[in-house]
């Protein structure tokens, strides 16, 4: 008998322990990974604007995850998402944590149309206003502080 209350009591006191000993799930950070450089062109005044590093999104994880649990991004970076059709294309910020300027490109890589000022963790769809082959993402702002207008261009190699 003696044994058997030991047992027992052993047991509630490591479920007592279990219960205590909670886990902390710590989300780790995902950081930029140059994968290559983006240079605009002013349509207006035939020069470059900026030049970016750059992140790809060519997977369909990558397109998916985006620039999803990233605390920030360095002015002179970007994400180029990059498409193998040409269609209108629709954004979204769910789990994304800064606000960004998105900027759709057609295949001539020239400007179509942009999405400025969008909100972290906002669901609703941002949409191109014309087809699309490749998408930049750029910190918020930075479209009108760089003065980028339709018909702009982008080279890039990665």
């Amino acid at each position: 008998m003696q044994f058997k209350s030991f047992f027992y009591g052993l047991l509630i006191l490591s479920f007592i322990a279990c219960k205590e000993d909670k886990k902390v799930i710590k989300q780790t950070e995902v950081t930029f990974k140059k994968e290559g450089e983006l240079t605009i062109h002013k349509i207006k005044t035939d020069s470059s604007t900026v030049t970016l590093d750059i992140e790809i999104a060519d997977t369909d994880f990558d397109v998916q995850t985006g620039l999803m649990y990233r605390n920030s991004m360095e002015t002179n970076q970007g994400m180029l998402f990059v498409f193998d059709d040409v269609s209108h294309r629709s954004f979204y910020m769910r789990n994304t944590k800064i606000p960004l300027d998105i900027i759709f490109i057609d295949e001539n890589k020239s400007i179509v149309s942009f999405q400025k000022n969008a909100k972290p963790f906002d669901e609703s769809s941002l949409p191109s206003n014309a087809p699309a082959k490749y998408v930049l993402e750029i910190n918020a702002g930075l479209a009108d502080t760089w003065n980028l207008s339709v018909g702009d261009s982008i080279q890039f190699s990665y």
